[in-house]
């Protein structure tokens, strides 16, 4: 027993000793890298940090400072640095749910835009349950978020931190909107097949959670009635993600409310998809009924997401700047943390029509 207590110490020693010995070096402070430089910690932390001061200073040195910086290790302290700065360099994101298509799109240039001003990011996804959009921005900020940026979230309130909503039409103060001018959208997408002899024409209308669903429906509608083009209410498809599994929306989508549209038996000969993922979905389920797209059925979908490229054929859309609208975002945002801005911004983007191979002439 005594050899077992015995052995069992020394493994003990011998373990700490392992992890004395796997600690490494104790990690280098922004004083002793600026001692051994012989600067001024203020001029290293300017080059380190990428200031425009750090312009002030000669290549050379900067070059020095850089080079000590990798060979000594030194890494930069994070908590120093947010106690300095009063900010924790974190955005909180919110989205309706995580997948590809609009959301993808978007979180790719907001996350482009934040690590270039070396902030980190972290997304939450709400599912539309109405109790996880009222609490999960302030959740956010509590566990350390600096703002907020909230994807095709619908918002009732004002938010007593900074925030960016993408997708957002609703006038809060201190919330800045940043959404597309869907009614231009609509019209591009109508003209296009009107243009191409398109009188009985089909709609995926958007779902009812989503923000942009009204007013991409009104300019729709207005759209419809100034090219003199009827709407036929059953030849209109409301998504609804309830008939659905749970789970990220996806062409899956498209390809049931697609078969629900045949089901009725209307004759139609283009269909304007609320988004891209049930226009692609939906021409899936058309080729599976014996249609050819798009000699008897065309599509037009909404956002051109990086897969619409690649459909077969490949979608004509409206094409919403989904990478710059997440960039524009974080800017937004960055802008208002640091400058404290609180007006109530509306900044409208333009959408372009697309033209791919999706849509042909209508036969008489």
């Amino acid at each position: 027993m005594l050899c077992c207590v015995a052995m069992s110490r020394v493994a003990s020693k011998t373990s700490k000793g392992k992890k004395k010995a796997e600690a490494g070096p104790k990690q280098v402070s922004l004083r002793t890298l600026a001692e051994h430089l012989g600067l001024s910690r203020a001029s290293v932390s300017f080059v380190l940090n990428d200031s425009p001061m750090a312009q002030t200073l000669s290549a050379a040195t900067r070059q020095r400072i850089l080079k000590a910086a990798e060979e000594l290790n030194y890494r930069p302290n994070y908590f120093a640095r947010c106690l300095n700065k009063k900010r924790s360099y974190l955005v909180g994101v919110l989205v309706p749910e995580l997948g590809e298509g609009y959301v993808a799109g978007i979180l790719a240039g907001i996350e482009r835009e934040l690590l270039q001003d070396k902030y980190v990011y972290f997304v939450s996804s709400h599912q539309w349950v109405p109790k996880l959009i009222e609490e999960t921005p302030r959740l956010l900020v509590e566990r350390g978020a600096d703002g907020v940026i909230l994807v095709n979230t619908p918002l009732s309130h004002a938010m007593p931190f900074p925030t960016v909503n993408v997708g957002g039409h609703k006038k809060l103060t201190s919330v800045a909107n940043i959404h597309l001018d869907n009614r231009a959208g609509a019209a591009l997408a109508l003209e296009h097949l009107a243009q191409q002899g398109h009188r009985r024409i089909a709609f995926f209308r958007g779902h009812a959670e989503s923000a942009d669903t009204e007013d991409r429906w009104a300019g729709i509608c207005e759209t419809a009635a100034r090219l003199r083009i009827s709407i036929d209410p059953e030849l209109v498809v409301q998504l609804d993600k309830s008939l659905m599994p749970p789970g990220p929306s996806g062409p899956e989508e498209g390809y049931l409310f697609g078969q629900k549209l045949l089901a009725r038996r209307k004759k139609f000969s283009a269909l304007f998809a609320f988004n891209d993922m049930s226009a692609i979905g939906a021409m899936s389920a058309f080729r599976d009924a014996g249609f050819r797209l798009p000699e008897d059925i065309s599509v037009v979908g909404f956002d051109d997401v990086h897969g619409a490229a690649f459909a077969y054929p490949p979608l004509t859309t409206v094409r919403q700047p989904l990478e710059e609208m997440g960039e524009l975002a974080a800017q937004t945002l960055l802008h208002r943390i640091e400058k404290g801005a609180r007006r109530a911004d509306q900044i409208l983007l333009k959408p372009k029509l697309v033209v791919r191979k999706s849509v042909a002439l209508a036969e008489n």
